[in-house]
């Protein structure tokens, strides 16, 4: 027998101790997922997939094999419940999609939206200026830089010009009602 033959044979030897020693921690991993997840379909393919990437890391010490399964497979669970609250959004968002609105509600939008622009000029001086701002697409943040004063002075204009608008929206629908 050559080197690369005794070679071949030590990786050999090593590839199969390092997967029984692996395969060792299985039942515990399931008990492990087992709780956190609730499928068990779902539990064996997080084990598989820990015990797959602890396979697959050639240098891993026998004796971190145990704490890097349960890291891995508790990541793993972690993963799976991101992925399904991002095909819970995607399906909230796919159900919120509108019917297109009939033309007439596009017209009172508009309308309603002229007749609020107008209100506008109605506000004090900063309150007025940062919401026509924020009409034109500029941040807070920008808008605050450009006039020269805290953020946080912006933010309160546009609060208050906000609450204001609110107000004026409230009293007019108020008439309407009466």
């Amino acid at each position: 027998m050559d080197c690369s033959e005794e070679l071949n044979h030590a990786k050999e030897f090593q590839r199969e101790f390092s997967w029984d020693v692996i395969a060792g921690h299985r039942e515990r991993l399931m008990r492990l997922v087992r709780r956190r997840l609730p499928n068990a379909q779902d539990a064996e393919d997080c084990v598989q997939e820990a015990m797959l990437r602890a396979a697959a890391h050639g240098n891993l010490d026998h004796e971190r094999i145990g704490p890097f399964l349960t890291s891995v497979a508790l990541r793993l669970c972690v993963d799976h419940y991101r992925e399904q609250e991002r095909r819970r959004r995607l399906l909230r968002r796919a159900a919120e999609a509108r019917v297109p609105e009939l033309p007439d509600e596009g017209v009172c939008d508009q309308d309603f939206g002229r007749w609020l622009l107008g209100q506008v000029d109605l506000l004090r001086g900063r309150e007025r200026q940062v919401v026509l701002a924020r009409a034109q697409g500029i941040s807070t943040l920008e808008f605050a830089r450009m006039h020269q004063i805290s953020v946080k002075a912006a933010e309160g204009a546009f609060t208050r010009g906000r609450a204001r608008l609110r107000l004026v929206c409230a009293r007019a629908l108020d008439g309407v009602m009466a």
